[in-house]
């Protein structure tokens, strides 16, 4: 049998008959004394994080778990719940969403934060962020927002979270201090301020506790599902069927040939 023990080998989970252990520690001694962003870490990581680094990391989770009925994976979930779907399919048709436009700003924000502090080892911070924001089409992941555009709520609350977390030395402040020099960056090219939105601190503080960029969108489906259950769930109760993205009395432009008059 030990070609099909073998088969999927793993360091999360041991299991045998009345015992289950997660990255070795017993699910019972887990159960009631730990907190499911800590669980989180825990699975993602191996370790556990002290209290001071969980609080910040539960303080990210939470900032981004609903952005309302208009963000395309919110719309999908209620549409999908109103064509007949349970909660588990809605949710799917949500998190599938999630993709390099819609979600993924926060994987990418910490990809261009990593970017930025390897070539400030050979050259100076501002020159860097220059290098990565031609490297990367002019573009910057994480900072303005179409809806937020003075500044994120939730970016400022979280940016404050974090100041007082570096001065308590629970993490470094050297990817704050990175993206803070890149708003003022964006600020020169600009002419104006292109604040952090929350995909950028989420990214920010995913960084500065020691996470994967790859790490940073499968966090935010996990923050966002919340979110998509809550307005599902509400959906599922209105009794509404078949409802589309746009009430029934507005039609699509039609650009063919031969349209109707």
């Amino acid at each position: 049998m030990t070609d099909v023990a073998d088969w999927w080998q793993t360091d999360i989970i041991d299991m045998a008959p009345g015992q289950i252990r997660l990255r070795g520690f017993a699910i019972e001694d887990l159960i009631g004394n730990i907190g499911f962003a800590e669980m989180v870490w825990l699975m993602t990581r191996g370790t556990r994080p002290d209290a001071a680094q969980a609080a910040l990391f539960e303080a990210a989770l939470v900032s981004a778990v609903d952005h309302g009925p208009q963000a395309p994976s919110i719309a999908a979930a209620r549409m999908a719940v109103s064509c007949g779907l349970p909660l588990n399919n809605a949710m799917a048709t949500a998190i599938n969403m999630l993709g390099d436009v819609h979600g993924g700003a926060g994987e990418q924000a910490m990809q261009f934060f990593h970017a930025v502090k390897n070539h400030a080892g050979t050259m100076s911070r501002e020159a860097a962020i220059d290098l990565v924001f031609r490297e990367n089409n002019q573009l910057v992941p994480g900072f303005g927002h179409r809806f937020h555009k003075n500044a994120d709520p939730r970016s400022v609350r979280l940016m404050n979270l974090l100041e007082t977390a570096v001065a308590e030395k629970v993490c470094t402040g050297s990817f704050a201090e990175i993206a803070m020099a890149i708003e003022a960056y964006l600020y020169q090219q600009k002419g104006k301020a292109i604040p952090m939105n929350v995909d950028g601190v989420t990214a920010v503080i995913y960084a500065e506790l020691g996470f994967e960029p790859a790490l940073a969108r499968g966090l935010f489906c996990l923050s966002r599902s919340v979110g998509v259950l809550a307005h599902a769930h509400e959906q599922a109760g209105r009794k509404e069927r078949n409802k589309g993205p746009t009430p029934p009395h507005y039609l699509w432009t039609y650009g063919g040939d031969n349209p109707i008059k």
